[in-house]
C-alpha cells in the first residue's frame, strides 16, 4: 500500500464531501477511491469516516488522523517545493571542480558573461588537480582527456581541440626549424609530465595523414606537471612544446609563438563535464553547460581560423 497515496485520498475525501467527488478531482474511479480509504483503515484498525447514503463524517479517530495527515503532507508538499526551486529556479550555489590550467583558460573568460546573465547563480570553483575526482561532491567537475576517453563517468562533452607544437620565434633563431620529427632529438625540448608517458620518447600524429602516428626520440630539457609553466618556458625561448590550439592562438596571432612541423600535432584533446548523476540536473547547472559550450566551442573556432596560416 501506498502508505502518502491513501493519506492524499482520505484528504480528498474529507476536503470534497465525498468519494465520488474526491475521484472526480483526482482522476481517479470512485472504486479506487472507496478501496484506498478501506485499506486505510484497516491499516490502522480504525474506523475513519462514517458513511451514509446522504453524507459522511468523520469518526473522532478520523479527525485527529485528518490534523496529522494535514500536517504530514504540508511538510511533503513544502520540502519537494524546496527542492523543486533549486532545480528549477535559475539561483543557488553551483561547486565546480576543475584543473588549474582549464580554470585559468577555460572557466576565468567565461565568469563576468555568465554572472551578467545570472546573477543568482553563486559560482563556487575549486582549483585542484586530482587523479581521481570526487565527482560526487560538485555539480560539474572539468576532466581535460584525450580524445578516445572512455571512462566508467557520466559525462558530457564539451569540446575538442588539437596540440599543436609551438616554439618562440628567438628559439627557433638560435637552434634553427625543425625540418622532420627525427630533428627533434636535436632540440630543447619541453615536455607535460602525464602519468604513462615516458619522457625520452614522443609520440606524434600526421593529421594530414588521418592521424598517422610516429614515435620519435626526444631528450626533454623540461619535464613538469604544470601547463602554464610549460607555456611560460617555451615564450621566453626555452625549447618546443606542445599546447592546446585554443591555449596559444593568441600567442601564434601576435607572433610570440610560431607553429613548428605542421602538419604534425601531439595528439586531439576533449574536454568533458563530469556530473554526479543523470537525475535531477538544477536548472543552473544546465545553463552552465549550455555557456559553457557554446563559449568554449565558438573559442575553438576562432582558434582554428585565427591560426590557419600561422
Amino acid at each position: 500500500m501506498d502508505r502518502l497515496m491513501t493519506m492524499r485520498v482520505f484528504q480528498k475525501v474529507i476536503d470534497e464531501g465525498g468519494f465520488a467527488a474526491a475521484a472526480r478531482a483526482m482522476d481517479m474511479s470512485p472504486a479506487a477511491v472507496t478501496r484506498l480509504v478501506a485499506d486505510l483503515e484497516e491499516h490502522l484498525g480504525a474506523r475513519l469516516v462514517h458513511r451514509s447514503t446522504r453524507r459522511l463524517s468523520l469518526s473522532l479517530v478520523g479527525e485527529a488522523y485528518l490534523a496529522r495527515v494535514r500536517a504530514i503532507l504540508q511538510d511533503i508538499d513544502e520540502a519537494d517545493g524546496i527542492a523543486s526551486s533549486q532545480t528549477q529556479e535559475l539561483a543557488g550555489v553551483l561547486r565546480v571542480l576543475s584543473p588549474p590550467v582549464l580554470a585559468t583558460h577555460v572557466l576565468a573568460p567565461l565568469i563576468a558573461g555568465f554572472r551578467a546573465l545570472h546573477p543568482k547563480i553563486v559560482l563556487d570553483i575549486e582549483v585542484a588537480s586530482f587523479m581521481e575526482p570526487p565527482i560526487e561532491e560538485y555539480d560539474i567537475t572539468l576532466m581535460p582527456t584525450d580524445a578516445d576517453f572512455d571512462g566508467d563517468v557520466i559525462a558530457r562533452k564539451i569540446s575538442s581541440t588539437e596540440a599543436i607544437l609551438v616554439a618562440s620565434p628567438d628559439y627557433l633563431k638560435r637552434r634553427g626549424v625543425p625540418g622532420t620529427p627525427q630533428d627533434l632529438i636535436k632540440h630543447e625540448i619541453l615536455r607535460l609530465k602525464v602519468p604513462g608517458l615516458r619522457p625520452g620518447s614522443w609520440r606524434l600524429f600526421n593529421a594530414a595523414r588521418q592521424d598517422e602516428p610516429l614515435d620519435v626520440v626526444v631528450a626533454p630539457g623540461l619535464w613538469i606537471n604544470h601547463s602554464d609553466t610549460l607555456l611560460r618556458a617555451a615564450l621566453d625561448g626555452a625549447g618546443i612544446t606542445a599546447t592546446a590550439i585554443d591555449l596559444v592562438a593568441p600567442y601564434l596571432s601576435r607572433g610570440e609563438l610560431v607553429r613548428v612541423l605542421r602538419p604534425w600535432i601531439s595528439g586531439r584533446l576533449t574536454l568533458y563535464a563530469a556530473l554526479p548523476s543523470r537525475k535531477f540536473l538544477p536548472e543552473r547547472t544546465r545553463v552552465f553547460l549550455e555557456y559553457l559550450t557554446a563559449r568554449t566551442r565558438e573559442a575553438g573556432s576562432r582558434a582554428v581560423q585565427a591560426c590557419e596560416n600561422c
